[in-house]
């Protein structure tokens, strides 16, 4: 067991370096098991949600080696091997496997993926795009048997829902079926271009990824190539709301503005400081933030990931504010705990309200997803006194080196083993 302990009120400054995409990499990760040859990934974040990818990987007889930031992955040998339970239940980016092993077998036998418990996360747009294709699915209890009788065959799916996951693995199962797949109402996260782009270098047909309908023309084979990871949008955002929060001047290095610009744009209303410099950005010491509504939407909207890690900031402005998330209405866990630490916060239905200006006060908090724990890191940098974090494992799911990179701008912060 471990547990953070955070002593608020120290200022940050200096510069911090943002690391590839998590939520790239969990889906290049099994879409690295399409190529005949190897591929080499860089800037993948050494973070515990890679890691179980790399042990489901290992059972599925791949090759990896992970060091500095490169991952290699070498498919060659790969078998196909059910995997009802365990490893491929322990994260929610395990179910890319499903269109990958389809893809690559044309079956497969894949239990219903785990992650953070943010209410219903359905897969039924993932299972839709797989009968489109051909593929008959059968569900025993959350083991999901996937079969191709026929062959995956191109065809036109419309997605009900817009989802970055139902998109990517709409993608990486129809990479090679037969003919054209033309996917509608698609979303349009960066993430998702990436994951493109690397497909397209292995010789994949693909176009229209950035726009809400994606074009198809299946092929026969993909090569081994080597591919950088955008920077984390995510992880960019946590830190600059930490500098806008409590900084002294700091600068967030190999950022990517326009994936932030609806984040940003919020910041700015709110009052906050900071200068672009090209794939950098500097946050002004000193900011007198005033409270404002936000509604969390698709990319290019505000993204819901970065609901959590603003809302500290929304704890201490002037004034009252709001947060509506439509893409995870019950993503309300973070609440309770920053009320625990003296936050004006109250919950009415889909609706986070503030009555801002609260002073907080250190206290023991649970971190009870991902995004939840970077929320009451930044609450335990501004408050007085000691907040101990516990449930740390949620963090280190997608924040890599954050006790290091938190000390060296100043922070007081230490991991404690209990």
């Amino acid at each position: 067991m471990q547990k953070l302990l955070i002593r608020g009120g120290k200022p940050l400054k200096g510069e911090v370096t943002i690391n590839g995409a998590k939520n790239s990499t969990v889906a290049l990760i099994p879409a690295a098991i399409l190529a005949d040859s190897p591929v080499t990934l860089h800037g993948v974040p050494d973070i515990s949600d890679v890691h179980a990818l790399l042990e489901i990987l290992e059972d599925f007889n791949v090759k990896t080696h992970f060091e500095n930031h490169t991952l290699t992955i070498d498919p060659t040998n790969i078998m196909s091997i059910p995997m009802p339970t365990g490893k491929i239940q322990s994260l929610r980016a395990s179910y890319y496997f499903m269109g990958a092993t389809l893809s690559r077998f044309g079956k497969g036998v894949i239990g219903l993926p785990g992650g953070c418990m943010l209410g219903p996360r359905p897969i039924d747009q993932h299972l839709k795009s797989f009968r489109a294709l051909g593929a008959k699915i059968e569900d025993d209890y959350g083991v999901i048997t996937m079969t191709t009788p026929e062959g995956l065959n191109g065809n036109r799916i419309y997605m009900d829902v817009v989802s970055v996951g139902a998109t990517i693995n709409a993608i990486l199962a129809a990479v090679k079926a037969k003919g054209r797949t033309i996917i509608e109402n698609v979303a349009l996260e960066p993430e998702i271009i990436d994951v493109v782009t690397f497909l397209n270098k292995m010789g994949a047909k693909i176009r229209g990824a950035g726009t809400n309908m994606i074009r198809i023309d299946g092929v026969e084979e993909l090569t081994g190539v080597t591919h950088a990871i955008i920077p984390d949008r995510i992880e960019a955002g946590t830190y600059i709301s930490a500098a806008v929060a409590t900084g002294e001047g700091v600068t967030i290095n190999n950022v990517i503005y326009e994936h932030l610009e609806g984040f940003l744009a919020k910041l700015a209303e709110m009052g906050a400081k900071f200068d672009v410099r090209g794939d950098s950005i500097y946050v002004h010491s000193d900011q007198k933030l005033t409270n404002v509504n936000i509604k969390t939407q698709p990319y290019p909207g505000f993204a819901t990931d970065l609901q959590q890690p603003i809302t500290p900031l929304l704890v201490i402005a002037e004034g009252d504010g709001t947060i509506i998330d439509t893409i995870y209405p019950q993503r309300i866990n973070h609440i309770p705990e920053l009320n625990r630490m003296g936050a004006d916060a109250h919950i009415h239905g889909n609706i986070i309200s503030f009555e801002g200006s609260s002073k907080l006060t250190g206290a023991p908090v649970k971190a009870s997803d991902l995004r939840a724990g970077a929320c009451l890191v930044i609450a335990g940098l501004i408050a007085d006194g000691e907040t101990e974090i516990l449930r740390v494992e949620n963090i280190l799911r997608g924040y890599e080196n954050i006790v290091e990179k938190l000390t060296a701008l100043g922070a007081d912060i230490q991991m404690v083993e209990e």
